[in-house]
C-alpha cells in the first residue's frame, strides 16, 4: 500500500478530484436568483401521495410498509388549510386517518403495552418487524394526538395516551433521558415477547373479558404468526362484539381494557427483549416534541413533565461549552452532535414552550439556533450540512433534503428557525430558513412527495403562521392556552407567558401584561393591538 501511494500519488489525487466532483454533482441546484418560490410542490406532492395511497389498508405503497409520519402530518395540514373554503380537501384527511386507523388496529401497534414497531412486513399492518424505536414513536405520538383533536376520534386519543405511557414506562430513564430501542428478539426468537397462544390468553383472563378479547383479536381463527401463535391484530369491531354478546359498547371497552391490563402484567413476567439504553439527542428531540403536543392536545400534564425531564437531562448531560453532544450511555457523553440533534431538539423546545413556559428553555433554544447557524449552514449555497464545520474532516460534507425514517434535518431546521424568528422578530433565523428552501427548491420540484418536512416549512414561509402571545396571571393564561389547544390549528403557535416572567427578549418584553389577561397576535412582522376576549382571539386566529 505504501509503495503504491509513493509511486502513484498523482493518479490517486486525480481520482480523488473526480470522486469529489461526483459528490458535488449529486447536490441539487439552488433556485436561481430571481426565481419565485410557490406552493405548487405541495399540490404535486399531494397528487403523488394519492397515487401511492393504499385505499384498503392505508399507508403508501406496498410491503414492507413504514409509518411515514411526515406524510401524515403533511396531509392533515393540507386538509386543515382547505377546511374553511368551498372545497375542503377531504381526501387528504381520509388518507391520513385511514392510515392512522389501520396502523392502530394492526400488529404494527402493540395492542397490550402500547407503542409501535418499526414497520410491517405485509401490506395489512399485521406482522411487524418487532423492534420498537423511539424515533418512530415520538413522531407517531404527535400524529395521533393531532388527529385526536382534529377529528374527535377516541381511538386516536387512546393510542396517543398509550404510546406516551409506553415511552415513559419502558424507555424513559430515571434521570430523564429517553432510551433508544427495544429489540425485536427475546430468547433468540423475533416476536416471542409479543406473541400469544390462545390457551395462554384464556388462562389469564376471567370469563367476562375472555370472550370479548378472543373475538376482538381473532384468537378463534388460525394463528397468524409462524403457524403457532397469535400476534394481536383487530379482527372485529367493538360495536359488532357488543351486538353479538348483548352488551353495550362501554361494557365491551371496559372488558377489553381489563384484559389488556391483565395480559400486560402476565407478559411482564416473560424474558424481555434487549433494550438499547443509549440516550440519543436527536431521537429525544422527537420524543420531546411528541410529548409536548400530546400534553397540550390531550390535557395530560404528566406528558409535559416527561418532556421537561428529558430537556433537563440533555441540558445537564449533553450540552457542553455551547455545543451539543449526540449520545449518552453509562455515564459518558460522546460524539459531536449532528444537524438532526440541533434541529429536532430546537423543534421539541418550541413545542414544549407552547405547553408550559420556562424562560430558560427559550434561552436554550436561542443558543441551539445560534450554534447550528454558525457551524452547519452552507454559507455559499444555503441549507445545512449534516456535520459541523469543526467535525472530523471528511471527503464530502453531506447536505440531505429528503425525509427518511426520521424527518429531514433541513426541513425541521427551516421550520423551527422560521418559528423562532417569528417569535423573536429575529431576521437572521428567517433568512437562514429562506436560504434553505431556495437550496432545496429543485429537489422540491422534482420529488415533492419525498420532502414533506420541507414542504411544511415552505408553506409556513409563503403563508406565515399566527404567533399568539398571551400575557397575564398563571391561571388565566393557562385557561386561554388550553382553550386554543383544543383546536387543531397547525398555522397557529400559542405561547402563554406569565406576567412575572423575567429575562425575556425585547420582542416579547414589549408584549407587556395588562391588568386583565390579553393576547397579542402577530402575523409575519405585524402584531395586533391587545385582544382582551378569548372568543375574539379564537375567531381572529381560526385558520
Amino acid at each position: 500500500m505504501h509503495e503504491f501511494y509513493r509511486t502513484r500519488a498523482e493518479d490517486i489525487a486525480k481520482q480523488g478530484e473526480v470522486l469529489q466532483q461526483a459528490f458535488d454533482e449529486l447536490a441539487p441546484e439552488s433556485a436561481p436568483d430571481g426565481a419565485v418560490l410557490s406552493l405548487k410542490p405541495l399540490d404535486l406532492a399531494r397528487e403523488r401521495l394519492a397515487r401511492d395511497f393504499d385505499a384498503q389498508f392505508g399507508g403508501f405503497g406496498g410491503a414492507p410498509k413504514f409509518p411515514h409520519p411526515t406524510n401524515i402530518e403533511f396531509l392533515m395540514r393540507r386538509w386543515r388549510a382547505s377546511a374553511a373554503g368551498e372545497s375542503p380537501d377531504l381526501h387528504s384527511l381520509y388518507m391520513a386517518t385511514l392510515t392512522l386507523t389501520r396502523m392502530a388496529e394492526g400488529g404494527l401497534y402493540d395492542q397490550i403495552g402500547g407503542g409501535f414497531a418499526r414497520y410491517s412486513v405485509d401490506q395489512y399492518w399485521m406482522i411487524p418487524h418487532f423492534e420498537k424505536m423511539l424515533y418512530d414513536n415520538g413522531q407517531l405520538l404527535r400524529a395521533y394526538a393531532s388527529a385526536a383533536i382534529a377529528t374527535g376520534d377516541d381511538l386516536y386519543r387512546r393510542i396517543a395516551v398509550e404510546t406516551a405511557d409506553w415511552i415513559i414506562r419502558d424507555l424513559q430513564s430515571p434521570p430523564g433521558g429517553v432510551w433508544s430501542t427495544l429489540d425485536a428478539d427475546s430468547e433468540g426468537h423475533e416476536g416471542k415477547f409479543y406473541v400469544w397462544r390462545r390457551d395462554e390468553v384464556e388462562g389469564v383472563l376471567p370469563p367476562e373479558s375472555r370472550e370479548a378479547f378472543v373475538k376482538r383479536f381473532g384468537l378463534d381463527r388460525e394463528p397468524n404468526f409462524e403457524g403457532a401463535g397469535h400476534h394481536l391484530h383487530v379482527f372485529q369491531s367493538e360495536e359488532d362484539i357488543a351486538r353479538e354478546l348483548g352488551l353495550t359498547s362501554d361494557d365491551v371497552m371496559e372488558r377489553l381494557s381489563t384484559a389488556r391490563r391483565l395480559l400486560l402484567a402476565e407478559r411482564n413476567k416473560r424474558i424481555w427483549p434487549g433494550r438499547d439504553e443509549k440516550v440519543l439527542t436527536s431521537w429525544n428531540g422527537l420524543a420531546i416534541g411528541g410529548m409536548a403536543v400530546a400534553a397540550r392536545a390531550l390535557n395530560r400534564p404528566e406528558f409535559a413533565a416527561s418532556a421537561t425531564r428529558a430537556v433537563d437531562f440533555i441540558r445537564s448531560s449533553l450540552w457542553r461549552d455551547g455545543r451539543l453532544l449526540a449520545a449518552y450511555k453509562d455515564g459518558r457523553s460522546r460524539f459531536a452532535a449532528y444537524l438532526d440533534d440541533y434541529a429536532f431538539l430546537l423543534d421539541g423546545l418550541l413545542e414544549l414552550l407552547q405547553t408550559r413556559w420556562r424562560s430558560d428553555d427559550l434561552q436554550f433554544a436561542v443558543h441551539l439556533a445560534d450554534a447550528f447557524l454558525a457551524h452547519f449552514e452552507d454559507g455559499a449555497a444555503g441549507g445545512f450540512f449534516f456535520t459541523a464545520d469543526d467535525h472530523e474532516r471528511l471527503m464530502h460534507r453531506s447536505k440531505s433534503f429528503p425525509d427518511e425514517a426520521v424527518p429531514s434535518g433541513n426541513g425541521v431546521a427551516a421550520q423551527a428557525l422560521m418559528r423562532l424568528g417569528l417569535l423573536l422578530g429575529e431576521t437572521r433565523y428567517l433568512d437562514a430558513a429562506a436560504r434553505t428552501l431556495r437550496a432545496a427548491w429543485s429537489a422540491l420540484q422534482q420529488y415533492p412527495h419525498a420532502h414533506c418536512s420541507l414542504l411544511i416549512a415552505l408553506e409556513e414561509h409563503l403563508e406565515p403562521i399566527d404567533v399568539v402571545i398571551v400575557r397575564g396571571g398563571d391561571g388565566e393564561i393557562a385557561e386561554w392556552r388550553d382553550a386554543l389547544a383544543r383546536e387543531y390549528s397547525p398555522a397557529r403557535l400559542v405561547f402563554a407567558i406569565p406576567g412575572d416572567a423575567t429575562g425575556l427578549p425585547q420582542a416579547l418584553a414589549d408584549k407587556r401584561p395588562l391588568p386583565e389577561t390579553a393576547a397579542y397576535v402577530c402575523r409575519g412582522t405585524t402584531c395586533s393591538a391587545p385582544v382582551k376576549s378569548l372568543a375574539s382571539l379564537i375567531a381572529l386566529t381560526r385558520r
